[in-house]
């Protein structure tokens, strides 16, 4: 039976990073891990309460400090859907206290990295060799480590190479995760598992390919290939020959992420060819491939200033294949006629399940009101020609709107989910792009060409 992780202090390029040199994979295993920082997070709220019933100061936010760092350090040591739930709440930044947010924006850069033994065994199960015969030029220290895999430095005939090694066990991990956690969700929510099959469906298949590098290769050589004509992207080359499900080799980009990038104090000239590329990248997957790379977080772009502001894209683990009726709701959802005309908007809402045919007129009404608040404020910026995504105000309503939705007493007594499934990584891709324009303050020309 595996045992929970082994932790050793980190040497090389991942300054501070601890190393992993075991993962726990096994139900029992993952279950034990949840169990004990349980624990110590429940042990942090009693001397929390003893303190101020003793009357001592003790700061919520310094709870939240300590309860953060306890679960991010567990979720960092299990690597798979754990950790990359915590990546993707990290993006939702008006979701959670600034504690949690702060401490689990990490999994969006970096996270404690397989040892180098652990490292080797991969490669010898996948290769039959060390990365040290496959391979020129090998750095056995990671220089990324993210939930599903890590990055490593390598050289082959003289070219600088991104190697990605897969976590062992991590796609057993992912189902186990599932399992492990639903249960107990259904009865917390109060939720029928009927009701629910088909958005954990398609988060568990979605998670599933990201943990199949030989598709991930596929797709990231076809949408380069259709995306080369757009400006200011850059895109790696994958290598077949030093690639299997396990371990994926492609072209070393360089750049820098999102927050050393913006500490160079870029001009806005840069920040808007850089907004512009982005948006402009999304917006051709979405409208012409029907196809988007649905992992828009800082850690999978590499910002450079050159030629006015060039953007390299990494990772297309996480691809969202869109169905025709899916794209033709979602686009017409965002539209100003939609919004125009409640008998339209009420339509598109049925097909999009959010409003049902037993629902009661007061039931119907709110769902209206509240999806055409939404969807005004949310698609505002594809009903104009240009958007400057650095408008505090904008972002300000923004964070409003979804702090007044989580307070309707409708919304937080409902037992049942609506929408369609589909929607969960559109939202997450669209989610994920503003983020990133709102960070750089890009003005963007918004407008379908």
């Amino acid at each position: 039976m595996e045992e929970t992780p082994g932790v050793e202090p980190a040497a090389g390029n991942l300054t501070g990073s601890r190393i992993l040199v075991s993962l726990p994979t096994t139900k029992v295993a993952r279950a034990a891990r949840f169990a004990k920082t349980g624990l110590k997070v429940g042990a942090n709220y009693v001397k929390h309460y003893a303190k101020r019933a003793a009357g001592v100061t003790s700061e919520t936010d310094d709870l939240h400090a300590a309860n953060a760092a306890e679960l991010y350090g567990t979720l960092s040591e299990m690597k798979g859907s754990v950790l990359k739930v915590a990546q993707m709440l990290a993006m939702e930044k008006n979701m959670l206290p600034t504690a949690y947010a702060d401490q689990f924006a990490q999994a969006q850069y970096q996270s404690p990295p397989l040892s180098g033994p652990l490292v080797t065994k991969v490669f010898r199960e996948a290769f039959g060799r060390s990365p040290f015969e496959v391979f020129d030029e090998f750095d056995i220290n990671a220089r990324q480590a993210a939930s599903i895999g890590q990055v490593h430095f390598a050289r082959k005939d003289g070219k600088a190479l991104a190697v990605k090694v897969q976590y062992p066990g991590v796609a057993d991990s992912i189902r186990s995760d599932i399992r492990l956690v639903k249960p107990i969700a259904l009865r917390v929510m109060g939720l029928d598992e009927a009701q629910v099959r088909p958005y954990l469906e398609e988060v568990e298949t979605r998670l599933l390919e990201e943990t199949n590098y030989a598709l991930e290769l596929q797709r990231g050589t076809e949408i380069a290939a259709q995306c080369a004509h757009l400006a200011h992207l850059e895109f790696a080359r994958y290598y077949p020959e030093y690639s299997t499900n396990r371990v994926l080799t492609m072209d070393w980009l360089t750049g820098q992420h999102l927050k050393e990038f913006l500490a160079t104090s870029p001009t806005q000239e840069i920040r808007n060819q850089l907004g512009q590329a982005l948006w402009d990248f999304y917006a051709f997957q979405m409208h012409t491939l029907h196809r988007v790379h649905a992992d828009p977080h800082p850690g999978n772009f590499l910002l450079r200033a050159d030629a006015g502001g060039t953007v390299g894209v990494l990772d297309f683990g996480c691809v969202k294949e869109i169905p025709a009726d899916v794209y033709e709701l979602f686009t017409a959802l965002l539209t100003a006629e939609a919004l125009a005309d409640e008998t339209r908007l009420a339509d598109l809402l049925t097909q999009a399940d959010v409003l049902r045919p037993d629902d009661a007129p007061t039931r119907r009404a709110f769902y209206i009101n509240t999806m055409q608040a939404s969807l005004e404020l949310v698609g505002r910026p594809f009903r104009q020609h240009t958007f400057d995504f650095g408008d505090p105000a904008y972002m300000t309503a923004l964070y409003a709107l979804g702090d007044d939705l989580m307070q309707q007493p409708e919304l937080r007594q409902q037992r049942e989910p609506r929408g369609s499934e589909h929607f969960i990584y559109l939202n997450r891709t669209y989610v994920g792009l503003y983020a990133l324009l709102t960070e750089l303050r890009a003005v963007v020309r918004t407008e379908r060409k």
